[in-house]
């Protein structure tokens, strides 16, 4: 093979002898050639080649220009104590290539899987590349086995270590399996192309474990400890907290929890004891996080960025007028008034922006709030009741309906107890809780109940098992509150382009300084410029420009239910390419409705519409009306009073949801229930509960000529089943053989495959020779039958969609945007739910789909035929996040079920590591990390190939492993929370609130933020094309001495007035934004231009008007400005003294000014456009036609308003002098659609290239 120019040869001496490499690169093929040399076998020759396959990122620089290419040094059998690093002569975006090395028995084999590795994703910006080589050389027993056998057998997972990615760490563990002599070397590589601050702000941890012969513990050594030990032990915590809940208190015996935790289930800890753990383990609560006091985030935001300069300015300025009040008895005061000026607006700004930044603290307060009080505690055998925060692990609680789990607790008795776990959870049904372990997942099974959830009914009696932070509750507030929000995508943009505006200001600023006293100007004078350079080059009015467009596009979302608690999450909505949708109450309605009802063997769709009437019912079957009698009668459910004027579906009921949406449909279909439920009064009622599964009530006959009583019962449709002899159809009694039997199961799994909760229904006439009226009940002891029952039909519920919703999903897979389910619900139900809103698109099948289509097993389906996928919480739990990966870029369509908060945010991490940018929809506590959750850069693997030319045969083999990751640029989440159903917390974690529930006000929102982006460039385009007329007044004072044509202050007016003033409201356009080189060009080098040219030919017009020719202008500065000289000669012979002088000055400055608004005119209207003619586009937007007339009104105020000649130096000006930049302001117009018009008809091309931004 030929190898290309770029080759470097290195070579290094260690204590085992001489080793090198020989790289090269192939520049088309995007290929790494290493050739590894070693004198300890001479017969060892191995060729690698490391290739790129073409589905890697485009934006990969080519290999052969960048000439990159790093040693890998051969270190003996010890850790050396330093760094080796190396700086190949390379471009600027090649950061730096370090190497470090350990010295362990351990084989360090971190490869993901045999293969090849691969990756689709594509990023906006050039991501950062982190490389990571582990080579491991060892003596093995079986010396005759190929490269390519022992390559194959290490790569098996039993013998891989660890690689671990947590936030900007990356630790790898070693498992040992018998080599020896191993020596690890491993080298990071930087391709830089995004941020600097990538790379060095994120060193890495590599964690070796040596396992010795001593049989020493394990220690870990770190290494590149540039990271403060604060900042490392808040990522460790955040890395324990963000893995799965690790506990078996569920599932050991009652007996051994007891001994662990040394109490007794009768009579508790003992007081010493519970003293001792408190002291031990601390207050049973959340632990505030450390935040900084408000006052260093003020400063913070008072002193940062860019407002530096300004403060700078601000203190030169004032500093200037101090010393000229020193020097002179009347000293000017422009720059006493400019110095005040641009104080208020680096103060408002910086007050502006704190208050913006106040809400995150306030999600711990929200977490606080659901802390329960009191407790009911057994100690030593007594029952008291003692605050919350003073339960200890291991303390025997009591827990009846209405109180708040004060801890998480096993269950050791209980009657009839449910919990409401839908603020830890998700899931909206009641959860009944048990003394048995139902589940090895700690979070599904009945036997725990956990923290601030509630109990809705029963009581039990509970040991303590964890407190305070440990809780599933702590943990969820310290990953909420722990993970750190980072920039949206629009805060870095502008950040990065006030970073480059301002080092342009500065450079300027200072050169022209120098320049001044190179030309022998006054200290002073030179000072003034300076501040005048600064001012006209920072756009004071783009923050100001940002927020009101912002704003205004904030203020029309909440009109359409989108309430915005931050202003940027507007703009980011909109560059949202994955919608992680939670499922109850946002795709759904969150109210239980019945849906299909199975009767007289038939499977009828349930008509829940409210403009039914008893005329339906009158002629129903006999069958129907059977049904909905039992269904009428054995119910628990109230209507809360009061609401005879809401609709039914809307009206709150007491009682369980499943009832509560049998009741409804009952209401609607025969009218008033509550007066049925009199005429058929209850005598008798057996509740339902988790052993028997069914409810069953006795009622007296609502003809009083009868004197029977009937029993209805329901529950669980098979228990229902066995309890019955007989089945209703057709108004007759048939016996229940084998057909109906097998007729009932289809009918069940239908409903049940449509992710419907049914629930079976039954009843029997009792005889009144055996249950005379007055006939007692007995409770404990039933007396009456229940087994031969008539079994009358099937109902099923379901939480049904949202409306908008299917047309909403729709929106959002034309828009580019794949929405994502993740729900704590089951996954037959939430499939259900997918495939009816069009998560899951009708034709498109998951795994279990295709397996039972083929009628084969699901081992044998490829997963990659599959467009749709639905994956457990559990196999989540055991993804790699290489796995998780993988799925979510193969797969289209995709839902997540039975997920637990750590699996949520673990979702969303997944979705920004392959370079998406998430919105996140939730309502529970247990969304609160994934609404917070914000990239700052995590690692993931991308996919190369490996090949051998040449097998080895030796038994002392070097390996080279390589994994090649992407540092992936910093990406921003949108955490969207719930207004109605939405708890505390999650309202103050997320970034917007919808105030309907809905998640058809997702994509409205999406909508407008996708439009504010483009309409962000078109104003801060408007907004920089001042900037060169702003600037160049400065540059002809210093540079050829004319009298100052522009003075700081106009800057100041026009930058903060007249260009705040005009906006653009949104268009229909949707494009994508990056504040880039074609902006600045357009802005600066083409209408800015134009716009300076037209200020200087006001100025020199007006000049020459008053005696002052251009030529005599030139140089005349130094005379200009002396107080001393009152007989200055213009052209004509004219003499004039300073005060004239300067109030001709302060003349032309507002000409200038005004000639500034009358272009910027044009300037308005071009950028209202970026390539259709404005006359196709027309001038119907009203606010921006009102902004033209404002900034012209404010121009013609600041010119003649009384009392401006002394604030703004503003003077009044002939009408004629408005005229003489209407040309230039022509020009401009003209200029722009001839350009326009080329790039219409030229698409491609070079115009097309070079200035549309």
């Amino acid at each position: 093979m030929e190898l290309v120019r770029n080759c470097v040869r290195l070579k290094q001496r260690a204590r085992i002898d001489k080793s090198g490499f020989e790289v090269s690169s192939l520049n088309r093929r995007r290929m790494f050639v290493v050739r590894w040399f070693s004198s300890l076998s001479p017969d060892i020759d191995r060729l690698y080649y490391l290739e790129q396959l073409p589905h890697g990122p485009r934006n990969l620089p080519s290999i052969a220009h960048s000439a990159i290419f790093l040693f890998l040094g051969i270190l003996a059998e010890y850790v050396l104590p330093e760094l080796a690093f190396l700086r190949s002569h390379a471009p600027s975006h090649v950061l730096s290539s370090l190497s470090l090395s350990c010295n362990c028995q351990e084989s360090l084999l971190p490869v993901p899987s045999a293969g090849y590795f691969r990756s689709y994703s594509t990023f906006r910006q050039i991501p950062v590349k982190r490389y990571m080589c582990f080579t491991s050389t060892a003596s093995f027993k079986h010396s005759k086995k190929s490269c390519f056998q022992m390559h194959q057998k290490l790569v098996q997972p039993n013998l891989i270590g660890t690689v671990k990615a947590v936030d900007e760490e990356v630790s790898v563990a070693v498992k040992p399996h018998g080599l020896e002599n191993t020596t690890i070397c491993v080298v990071f590589w930087n391709y830089f192309l995004y941020s600097v601050k990538a790379y060095t702000s994120s060193p890495t941890t590599i964690l070796c474990h040596n396992n010795n012969k001593e049989g020493k513990e394990n220690h870990e050594t770190s290494y590149l400890k540039s990271r403060p030990k604060e900042k490392h032990k808040k990522a460790e915590s955040l890395a324990d907290l963000k893995e799965e809940l690790d506990i078996d208190f569920h599932q050991i015996s009652k007996e051994e929890l007891c001994r662990r935790f040394g109490t007794h289930p009768n009579n508790g800890l003992t007081h010493a004891k519970a003293k001792e753990i408190l002291l031990r383990d601390g207050l049973n609560t959340l632990t505030p996080p450390k935040v900084k006091p408000e006052w260093v985030k003020f400063c913070k935001n008072l002193f940062g960025g860019f407002s530096l300069l300004l403060w700078a300015g601000t203190f030169l300025s004032l500093m200037s007028y101090v010393m000229l009040a020193a020097t002179s008895d009347k000293p000017d005061e422009e720059n006493l008034y400019l110095g005040l000026v641009l104080a208020a607006v680096v103060i408002i700004t910086g007050m502006f922006s704190y208050f913006q930044e106040r809400k995150s603290s306030k999600i711990m307060e929200s977490f606080k709030s659901m802390v329960p009080q009191f407790a009911t505690v057994v100690r030593e055998g007594e029952k008291v009741t003692l605050r919350a925060e003073e339960l200890v692990r291991g303390d025997v609680v009591e827990i009846k309906s209405g109180d708040r789990v004060p801890a998480d607790v096993r269950i050791i008795e209980c009657q009839g107890l449910k919990v409401d776990n839908s603020s830890l959870t998700g899931e909206s049904e009641p959860q009944s809780r048990s003394p048995e372990c139902t589940n090895e997942n700690p979070l599904e099974t009945k036997n725990l109940a956990f923290f601030s959830t509630n109990c809705v009914e029963g009581l039990g009696k509970a040991i303590v098992i964890s407190c305070g932070d440990n809780t599933v509750m702590g943990r969820i507030a310290g990953l909420a509150s722990g993970l750190e929000t980072g920039d949206s995508p629009i805060a870095k943009e502008i950040h990065k382009f006030i970073r480059l505006i301002t080092a342009l200001a500065c450079c300027l600023g200072i050169t022209f300084f120098v320049v001044a006293f190179i030309l022998g100007y006054h200290w002073l004078d030179a000072v003034v410029f300076l501040i005048g350079v600064i001012v006209g080059n920072v756009p004071e009015g783009l923050l100001a420009t940002v927020t009101v467009c912002l704003t205004l596009t904030a203020k029309r979302m909440a009109s359409k239910n989108c309430l915005v608690k931050n202003l940027e999450a507007v703009e980011t909505l909109g560059s949202t390419s994955v919608i992680c949708s939670d499922k109850t109450g946002t795709l759904t309605q969150n109210r239980m409705t019945v849906s299909h009802m199975w009767y007289d063997n038939l499977l009828i769709e349930a008509d829940t519409t409210e403009e039914q009437t008893g005329e339906h019912n009158l002629n129903a079957s006999l069958g129907y009306k059977a049904l909905i009698r039992c269904g009428t009668l054995c119910n628990r459910a109230e209507f809360k009073p009061g609401q005879e004027n809401i609709p039914v579906l809307r009206r709150a009921v007491m009682g369980d949801a499943s009832e509560a949406a049998v009741l409804k449909y009952m209401e609607i279909a025969l009218g008033d229930v509550m007066s049925i439920r009199k005429k058929n009064k209850k005598v008798y009622e057996l509740p339902f509960n988790s052993t028997n599964k069914y409810q069953v009530s006795l009622h007296e006959m609502e003809d009083l000529s009868d004197p029977r009583h009937l029993l209805v019962m329901k529950g669980a449709p098979e228990r229902i089943l066995e309890k019955c002899s007989t089945i209703y159809i057709n108004g007759q009694e048939q016996p229940l053989d084998a057909d109906m039997k097998e007729s009932f199961n289809d009918a069940y799994l239908e409903l049940g495959g449509l992710g419907e909760r049914v629930l079976g229904f039954c009843d029997l006439m009792l005889p009144q020779d055996k249950f005379p009226k007055g006939f007692k009940f007995d409770a404990e002891e039933p007396n009456f039958p229940l087994t031969n029952l008539r079994f009358v039909g099937l109902m099923s519920m379901i939480d049904p969609p949202r409306a908008a919703v299917p047309d909403a999903v729709s929106k959002c897979r034309s828009a580019g945007i794949q929405v994502i389910m993740v729900t704590g619900d089951h996954p037959i139900t939430a499939k259900a739910i997918a495939k009816s809103v069009g998560i899951i698109s009708e034709g498109n099948e998951t795994v279990e789909d295709i397996a039972e289509r083929l009628n084969v097993p699901i081992s044998q389906v490829n997963p990659r035929d599959a467009r749709a996928v639905v994956i457990h919480g559990s196999e989540l739990k055991d993804l790699t996040m290489y796995q998780l990966d993988e799925i979510l870029r193969h797969h289209t369509e995709i839902v997540f079920a039975r997920t637990s908060p750590q699996q949520k945010l673990m979702i969303v991490e997944g979705c920004q590591r392959i370079g998406h940018i998430v919105a996140v929809t939730g309502d529970g506590v247990n969304d609160s990390p994934a609404l917070k959750k914000a990239d700052i850069g995590k690692l993931f693997y991308q996919r190369l190939s490996f090949h051998m030319t040449k097998p080895i045969k030796h038994d002392q083999l070097v390996i080279f492993l390589f994994i090649f990751f992407s540092w992936v640029d910093p990406r921003q989440s949108v955490g969207v929370a719930m207004g109605i159903s939405g708890s505390d917390v999650s309202k103050q974690a997320a970034d917007m609130i919808l105030l309907d529930d809905n998640f058809a006000s997702i994509v409205t929102g999406v909508e407008e933020g996708r439009l504010i982006f483009d309409n962000l460039k078109k104003s801060i385009a408007y907004t920089l094309t001042s900037n060169i007329p702003e600037i160049s007044p400065f540059l002809a004072f210093i540079l050829i001495g004319i009298p100052l044509p522009l003075g700081s202050i106009a800057i100041l007016c026009i930058d903060l007035g007249t260009d705040m003033g005009t906006r653009n409201p949104p268009r229909s356009q949707v494009v994508h934004m990056s504040l880039c080189e074609l902006l600045i060009g357009m802005a600066y080098g083409q209408i800015g231009i134009i716009q300076s040219v037209a200020g200087f030919f006001t100025y020199f017009v007006i000049m020459a008007e008053h005696g002052f020719m251009p030529m005599k202008l030139v140089g005349l500065r130094k005379y200009w400005d002396s107080e001393s000289i009152n007989d200055l000669i213009d052209s004509y012979g004219q003499e004039w003294t300073y005060h004239n002088r300067k109030d001709l000055e302060h003349t032309c400055s507002t000409a200038f000014f005004v000639t500034i608004v009358v272009v910027q005119w044009a300037g308005l209207i071009i950028f209202k456009t970026r390539r259709n003619s404005i006359l196709d586009q027309g001038m119907r937007n009203w606010p921006l036609n009102f902004g033209l007339l404002f900034e012209t009104a404010l121009a013609a105020f600041l010119s003649y308003c009384p009392g401006m000649k002394k604030g703004f130096r503003m003077y009044p000006l002939k009408f004629v002098w408005w005229l003489p930049g209407i040309p230039f302001s022509l020009a401009i117009f003209f200029y722009d659609e001839g350009r326009r018009y080329y790039i219409r008809h030229h698409p491609g091309g070079w115009w097309d290239r070079e200035t549309y931004y």
